[in-house]
């Protein structure tokens, strides 16, 4: 089951601010996955690498936005233009048997503040207390060549935190007063697909990515405050979306499948992504087809 929320507080058990799943669980396990106050996938920041104003880096949490349930499995945000960024968003989620819930993001931006002309989107998502707050994905360091499965887990918030992709050498313009983000403090882990997972109890939490463009994975071993008992700390299994450059006004697309099951392997989790990925070839294939033959009649 998923409950899907807006900026609104639900009730005293969850705060203000906290869009996106406000709670994951599955038959045979009440408990959400997520923090029970906060949230997944949570749309938490925009940024261009020079404003460092927290209420504006916050904007996305901050200003309000409009749920519309599309069916018994989906349900859609949107977001006007953000009084400050003016990016306008949609987020649809469909929950799709047996374990995956899918992320179809569009936005545009309307202004043109984005002062070193890239937009940097970033999405939270606040693990329930797991024994292991490790993240998992196909990479290496970025002095080496050979790729392998790879460890990441911060010691501390904002230590080295967000890991680029292979492709990537350099971070883009940041600020030297920028105050300190997750975003702003870098790996030297490099990740080759995109995908990555964690460990909660005897289930897995994984991210798919539909392309490596401007994807960055993020972790905070913190990030989601103190657990229930208070002697420990939930982790922020984060991700970024970058655009750049970006067009004026131009939309823009964004998809991401969470998958929530029992854990049955590595490669279980390798063997989903690409089954995930050909599907979304396929799609692309027939909905160009589609335009094709729709421009060729209209000739």
């Amino acid at each position: 089951m998923a409950w899907v929320g807006d900026n609104a507080s639900g009730d005293e058990q969850h705060r203000a601010g906290l869009n996106g799943i406000w709670k994951l669980t599955c038959t045979d396990e009440p408990e959400s996955v997520f923090v029970p106050h906060l949230a997944g996938l949570n749309l938490e920041h925009v940024f261009d690498g020079h404003v460092g104003e927290r209420d504006l880096l916050f904007e996305p949490r901050r200003a309000p936005m409009e749920l519309q349930k599309i069916g018994e499995t989906e349900a859609e945000l949107y977001q006007p233009p953000l009084p400050f960024w003016g990016v306008e968003s949609w987020t649809r989620f469909h929950l799709i048997a047996p374990y995956f819930v899918d992320m179809d993001f569009r936005f545009r931006a309307t202004k043109p503040v984005f002062r070193y002309g890239y937009i940097g989107l970033f999405w939270a998502s606040y693990i329930n207390a797991p024994e292991n707050k490790s993240l998992y994905f196909w990479g290496r360091k970025e002095d080496e060549k050979q790729s392998r499965w790879v460890q990441f887990c911060t010691q501390w918030h904002y230590d080295e935190s967000t890991v680029m992709h292979i492709s990537e050498t350099e971070p883009l313009p940041i600020s030297p007063t920028h105050p300190p983000m997750l975003f702003t403090n870098f790996s030297r882990l490099r990740f080759e697909e995109p995908f990555m997972f964690g460990r909660w109890r005897d289930r897995v939490v994984a991210f798919f990515f539909d392309q490596t463009k401007g994807v960055r994975l993020t972790h905070s071993p913190s990030g989601g405050g103190l657990t229930a008992d208070g002697k420990d700390t939930n982790p922020a299994w984060d991700f970024q979306l970058i655009i750049a450059p970006y067009e004026l006004n131009r939309e823009y697309r964004f998809r991401v499948r969470l998958v929530y099951k029992r854990w049955a392997g590595r490669e279980e989790i390798r063997k989903l992504f690409n089954e995930w990925r050909e599907a979304l070839e396929k799609e692309g294939q027939r909905a160009y087809r589609q335009r094709f033959f729709a421009e060729t009649l209209s000739n």
